[in-house]
């Protein structure tokens, strides 16, 4: 699954304000400024201590008119639709891999989940410094200061470059990393087989990463739907082509499809950037882009990384239950992997909806507005009760034609597969009121700048409950891999339930 940090999503980390927005406005936190750090004060008395990325009430106001609870919700709908839409045109390209490979092969299957996981980890903890981008653009654009965003967003390009380079030798030693981890050899060698061009694509996602988090924060969402919808339907067709060796191209298993992958990447690099130099020329952002910004870089920096970590913490929770999922063999392996897959459609409708909460949060922040943050979060979290709920009747009465989708009817081990993974939805089922509290909380908090304790939080609710407990009941009890889904569905419970509380304690409220 993914997280509130990313993106695709799936995808906290401490927000801060540009430095000149607080020398302009005079700010101070209620404790003074922070050393090597202004503290910072926001429009009608709300303050932010500049270090401590912690939110602090003060005499928040709303509007004259304020918005109802229904103008809220069309809010978030138009500007959570397209980003929902391009989240799940993102996972629709994980989701072709994994359709094409399952009818190539179930070990080709089986090692396309390891290997995307190893993928998807690092691709979410580098994410976390294009998400960073997102609350400072936002505020940058609501305080009408085009350098701030300027320098911000190339700043989360320079460090999501650096990022992507650093990643490649791990993906270069992956087959020894699996073996390491007790896959058996043959799938591992796949794996790497699958990453060794996969990889290269690391530094143009995470490039597309930072300019639709900038996008968005600019509410220009269409565009990166648009964009993400042509990347689907070019992965299909390259998929086509390399996978199974069609139209005279060569047949490459699943190398075919991590070339695909690569050449969809640069694709949508180019074409992001072409649109951001032609639809936003005021901001700049390539001009003198070899040039430093270490105030910039810095910051960005500062709260990228602990957004980051929280992407981590939970993705890697999945990936750490894939290779537990290895260890009961290639069948449960794949069970699993499609699961994942099914699971991850309804996540992204989710994390489109925090993203969304995050903007309108930050917004409503900016202009030191309670009511509307407040409404704002009641409609974005309707929004998700109502898919959580719709997604739990769905995996309880269709599981099989669900987990059939991916898998050859030709195929020896289909019933199997198919036996296994029904029992996994089923278990999704029981945690998807919990998934979709916790990355809407996560939305909510990053968009009030509360987000360092929520990394403690996830860290706790994932690995310190949700491993063991996964350990605990698919091992120790014996229930296979219902018992470790069971224990994932603990751990997002405890991060679900914490978060949700803060922030609802911590939300500013209106002044009267």
């Amino acid at each position: 699954m993914g997280t509130a940090g990313g993106g695709p999503g799936k995808p906290g980390g401490q927000r801060r304000y540009p430095q000149q927005i607080g020398q302009n406005c005079g700010i101070r936190g209620p404790e003074g400024p922070q050393s090597g750090s202004p503290a910072m004060r926001l429009p009608h008395g709300l303050t932010l201590a500049g270090g401590a990325g912690r939110v602090y009430q003060r005499a928040m106001t709303a509007p004259a008119a304020p918005l109802g609870h229904a103008a809220h919700l069309r809010a978030v709908l138009v500007l959570g639709l397209p980003l929902i839409g391009s989240h799940l045109a993102q996972f629709a390209i994980g989701l072709t891999d994994a359709i094409m490979l399952g009818r190539y092969s179930i070990d080709a299957l089986a090692a396309e989940v390891l290997g995307g996981a190893l993928f998807f980890v690092l691709f979410l903890l580098g994410s976390g410094f294009a998400w960073a981008v997102m609350p400072l653009v936002a505020t940058a654009a609501a305080a009408d200061e085009t350098a701030q965003i300027r320098r911000v967003t190339r700043m989360g390009l320079w460090i999501s470059i650096g990022f992507g380079l650093l990643t490649l030798p791990v993906f270069l030693a992956s087959g020894r990393l699996f073996l390491a981890a007790g896959q058996a050899p043959g799938i591992a060698a796949l794996a790497q087989d699958y990453l060794l061009p996969h990889g290269l694509g690391m530094v143009p996602a995470l490039v597309v990463m930072v300019l639709k988090s900038y996008l968005a924060a600019l509410e220009r969402t269409r565009v990166v739907l648009w964009v993400t919808l042509a990347a689907v339907g070019l992965n299909a067709l390259a998929n086509y082509l390399l996978i199974f060796g069609n139209w005279g191209f060569p047949e490459m298993g699943i190398r075919g499809a991590g070339l695909a992958s690569l050449i969809v990447q640069t694709a949508a690099m180019g074409v992001m950037v072409l649109y951001v130099i032609r639809a936003t020329p005021e901001h700049t952002l390539f001009r003198r882009f070899w040039r430093p910004d270490a105030e910039a870089l810095a910051r960005v920096f500062r709260l990228g990384w602990p957004i980051g970590l929280t992407n981590l913490a939970e993705v890697g929770l999945f990936a750490a239950s894939s290779v537990m999922m290895g260890w009961l063999g290639a069948v449960p392996l794949a069970a699993h992997g499609i699961a994942l897959q099914i699971t991850s459609a309804v996540f992204m409708v989710h994390l489109g909806l925090s993203n969304a909460a995050t903007i309108r949060a930050g917004r409503a922040m900016g202009r030191g507005d309670a009511l509307a943050l407040r409404r704002g979060a009641l409609a974005a979290l309707g929004l998700a009760g109502a898919v959580a709920a719709a997604s739990m009747g769905l995996f309880l009465a269709l599981p099989g034609p669900l987990i059939g989708l991916f898998l050859d009817p030709a195929d020896p081990g289909r019933a199997a597969v198919i036996a296994l993974g029904t029992g996994l939805l089923a278990a999704a089922a029981l945690f998807q009121l919990v998934d979709a509290a916790q990355v809407m909380a996560l939305g909510l908090l990053r968009g009030v700048q509360d987000t360092r304790v929520p990394l403690v939080i996830a860290a706790v609710g994932y690995w310190l409950v949700g491993m063991p407990v996964a350990w605990g009941l698919g091992f120790g009890l014996g229930w296979g891999g219902v018992g470790v889904w069971l224990g994932l569905a603990a751990g997002l419970a405890v991060a679900g339930v914490a978060m949700m509380a803060r922030f609802w304690m911590r939300a500013p409220r209106p002044a009267g």
